[in-house]
């Protein structure tokens, strides 16, 4: 049992030598859940380095799951946004393998912030959670539930692939 308690500590070692952000030209792909306020559903983004701590993206998110018998359609369902990052993982020096990231983003209904952290186990594949919400709304009526998906405070939870 020690043994193999050593190896895979080892193996860990080995395999965590991994870098969150590497800075112009490093890409990342994330793939995740988006969860919201009366709506589940999928996000998928690209960002891309630009400079040592910069990095620029293009993400979507789809609300698949409705609650309450809220009916929505697709322009409602569907969101769009490019991102601006601050990647502060090596200007804190917590770990290679870490990265923290505020950011802004412009999106289909709003314009808003988020708040990102990134954990790669591999030099290919870790985790990321990010929290995001709206600082500017396009629509300022009262919005309907519906049209309030992607308009609020929204979380993500996914993996994150280098390409």
């Amino acid at each position: 049992m020690k043994k193999i308690v050593l190896i895979a500590f080892l193996l860990a070692a080995y395999l965590g030598n991994a870098q969150a952000f590497t800075g112009k030209d490093d890409k990342k792909l994330f793939v995740g859940a988006n969860l919201q306020e009366n709506a589940t559903g999928i996000t998928i983004g690209l960002d891309y380095g630009m400079g040592e701590n910069i990095s620029l993206g293009i993400s979507s998110a789809y609300a698949l799951n409705l609650s309450n018998d809220l009916t929505a359609d697709f322009v409602d369902r569907f969101d769009l946004r490019g991102r601006f990052n601050a990647n502060l993982g090596n200007v804190l020096n917590i770990s290679d393998n870490l990265d923290v990231y505020p950011g802004l983003s412009l999106g289909l209904k709003n314009f808003g912030g988020h708040f990102g952290i990134r954990y790669l186990f591999t030099s290919g594949f870790g985790v990321y959670s990010e929290v995001g919400t709206t600082f500017a709304k396009y629509n300022t009526d009262n919005l309907t539930e519906a049209e309030q998906i992607h308009n609020q405070f929204v979380a993500n939870i996914g993996a994150i692939f280098n390409l």
